[in-house]
């Protein structure tokens, strides 16, 4: 073990011990060579070869220049990567939150590792690589950082963007480069990790029929990887490639994920409930927290979100303490949060009165038919303050993470999506273009609900959108009569959506109004506000027991309204309801 890490260090700094043994012997010589001569002699040589160093050095320098860049592509290919430090990986499993499956499974390939010789006695082998896929900030890098840390062997670190050149051959080369570093520590240390982030760069499937010969480099790339992960080779270094990306699977080249390459792969999703909860908890220890927040109903708000985002959630909280010079970091901290990250920064229009009452009574029917009747989402906030390009917006959440809606929640996303549209129209017999991007949104949902998810009404089962349409006459296999006939239903279903809309807004003008004059008093009204305008009326949270909806404090008390309890509706992904 000694003799291969002397070896390691040699190949790789034996320039350096090079150059320090031939300065060391270029000195002592001449040195010793001019003490015998007489003094007049020893000036003369001296001076001669002081006089012309530069111009030596000069032509040197030029000469060895144009032979690197004739013989070695000007360093385009050289691709040295360090052993990561361990105390840059230093990421124990306990630290990486939530991912429970994919720990499971990453802790088998630590073992694996760990018990090499174990395997070994009974004829088995490491795996050669492990792919992890999942959304961008869910902690793929971390976890790969974990396995390092735990199996206690070198990290080699890069991305798939670092083995794309213009020059034939540089992206092969690093390759090559990066596996011979890789099999030099496996032989010191006993194995070795390589990690690969976007691998999607470098493994894409290969094109053979490019009329432009664009693609010949990448698939050579590519090939070299195929090769490097289970080819001919004349030891038996233990290489684990790690890669992640965040694209689907299928852009992959099939021959990268065969087993013998990628034996594993790991998918990485969003955390639920409980574990953003732990994440909440995790890194409200590295700030000043108010102890009074309900890291639970933190959770429940954060629907969706990845622990990536979640810390930056805070980081932008702590800010916003820090400009208002608090030493604590309060619920309305975070939720400004929020606001800055997910709906921009708040600037000031000089709006018409009129105008702004009209945005106040759109903002109030989204408010309204979203309370009353989605079956799913719950409003976290409601403001006519401007922002970007809105100048409101009812901002809404799901109670709990699903992945798939159903008839229902469409229709209830159409209502919600036209309700600012029917509120308008009540209350001053004219609308304005502000319904611009609320159409855009309820005509694309229904658009879906007809012609792709079989929710039409009419009897039509099918995904219609796979079918040519247009085009030459060879490609448009759908009848005008039948696309007439998914049209009227798509109407239908927005006519239907409106109506409901209407209705629910005129049985409950009383309500509608009141919110329209606190929006235009208050500007912004928190989830808090809002259900405790609603309890005065009688009208609690869908979703919450009975018993917690009569203990709700009024508008003028005190303490905050708790969140409802998650129901078992199926919710639709998180959406924002801005009037442009």
């Amino acid at each position: 073990m000694l003799w291969a890490k002397f070896r390691l260090f040699m190949q790789r700094y034996w320039l350096w011990v090079a150059i320090v043994v031939g300065l060391f012997v270029s000195v002592l010589i001449p040195i010793w060579y001019l003490a015998g001569m007489e003094e007049s002699v020893r000036r003369y040589i001296v001076g001669i070869n002081v006089a012309s160093l530069p111009w030596g050095i000069l032509q040197t320098l030029v000469f060895v220049g144009f032979l690197y860049l004739l013989q070695y592509g000007g360093g385009f290919a050289q691709f040295k990567k360090s052993k990561v430090a361990s105390a840059a990986v230093n990421v124990r499993f306990s630290e990486v939150i939530g991912l429970t499956e994919a720990k499971r499974e990453a802790w088998e390939m630590v073992q694996l590792i760990k018990d090499r010789a174990a395997l070994n006695k009974v004829g088995g082998k490491i795996l050669h690589g492990m792919l992890m896929i999942g959304p961008p900030g869910c902690g793929k890098t971390m976890l790969a950082k974990a396995i390092a840390t735990e199996a206690g062997v070198p990290f080699l670190s890069t991305a798939g963007s670092e083995f794309v050149e213009i020059f034939v051959g540089v992206g092969a080369a690093r390759v090559r480069k990066l596996f011979g570093q890789a099999r030099q520590y496996a032989r010191a240390y006993g194995a070795c990790i390589i990690f690969i982030d976007e691998i999607e760069v470098l493994g894409k499937t290969r094109v053979f029929m490019d009329a432009f010969g664009g693609s010949s480099e990448s698939n050579s790339t590519l090939n070299q990887l195929l090769v490097e992960m289970d080819g001919l080779h004349d030891d038996a270094a233990h290489i684990v490639v790690i890669g992640a990306m965040n694209a689907a699977q299928e852009v992959l080249d099939p021959a990268l994920l065969r087993p013998g390459r990628f034996d594993r792969t790991i998918s990485i999703s969003r955390p639920n409930l409980q574990e953003r909860r732990e994440i909440f908890e995790y890194y409200s220890k590295k700030i000043h927290l108010d102890p009074s927040i309900d890291l639970a109903r933190l959770a429940r708000k954060s629907v969706y979100k990845t622990p990536a985002e979640i810390e930056n959630l805070l980081k932008e909280a702590a800010l916003i303490a820090t400009r208002e010079r608090r030493e604590r970091i309060s619920y309305k901290d975070i939720s400004a949060a929020i606001e800055r990250i997910e709906l921009g920064v708040e600037h000031k229009l000089n709006m018409t009165p009129r105008e702004r009452e009209m945005t106040a009574y759109h903002e109030a029917g989204h408010l309204l038919v979203t309370y009353l009747t989605h079956p799913t989402d719950d409003v976290f906030k409601a403001s006519i303050v401007q922002r970007g390009r809105t100048l409101g917006v009812v901002h809404s959440i799901p109670r709990e993470e699903l992945y798939s809606s159903d008839i229902n929640q469409m229709r209830a996303q159409i209502r919600v999506s036209l309700a600012g549209f029917a509120a308008e129209k009540l209350k001053f017999g004219v609308t304005t273009t502000g319904v611009s991007s609320d159409f855009a949104g309820a005509m694309t949902i229904a658009h879906g609900m007809v012609w792709s998810y079989g929710m039409g009404g009419e009897g039509l089962i099918g995904d219609f959108s796979v079918i040519p349409s247009g085009g030459t006459q060879k490609g448009n296999q759908l009848s005008e009569a039948l696309k007439e006939k998914l049209n009227a239903q798509t109407q239908a279903l927005l006519r239907e959506g409106l109506r409901e809309a209407e209705e629910t807004l005129a049985a409950n003008r009383h309500i509608l109004d009141r919110f329209a004059a606190e929006l235009l008093k208050r500007d912004e009204l928190d989830y808090d506000e809002i259900v405790a305008i609603f309890m005065e009326y009688g009208k609690p949270p869908q979703g919450l027991p009975a018993a917690e909806a009569a203990s709700l404090p009024s508008l003028d008390g005190s303490g905050a309204a708790p969140m409802p309890v998650p129901a078992s509706a199926p919710p639709p992904p998180p959406r924002n309801e801005p009037r442009r």
